[in-house]
C-alpha cells in the first residue's frame, strides 16, 4: 500500500483507507482516477472536485463498501 509505513503524512481519508485495508492501487483501478489524484487525496485534506468525489463514491459502491464523503471533505 502506498504510504503505509513509509513515513508519509496521511490525510483523514488516507488513514481511513489504511484502516479499511484498501490499497491506493485498488482505488485507482476501481475509480479510473490517476495515481497522482489518489495519492494527493491520501496526504492532503483539501476537498477534491465534485467529479472526483463522485468517481470515488461510485468505486466504493461497486466494491460494496459504505462510504460517506462528508466525513472527509
Amino acid at each position: 500500500m502506498f504510504g503505509t509505513g513509509l513515513g508519509k503524512p496521511r490525510s483523514k481519508f488516507g488513514k481511513w483507507l489504511d484502516k479499511q485495508g484498501i490499497t491506493q492501487t485498488e482505488l485507482i483501478n476501481e475509480s479510473g482516477l490517476g495515481k497522482g489524484t489518489i495519492n494527493r487525496l491520501c496526504i492532503n485534506d483539501d476537498e477534491p472536485t465534485e467529479r472526483t468525489i463522485y468517481l470515488i463514491e461510485q468505486a466504493f459502491d461497486e466494491m460494496g463498501i459504505r462510504f460517506n464523503s462528508n466525513k472527509f471533505w
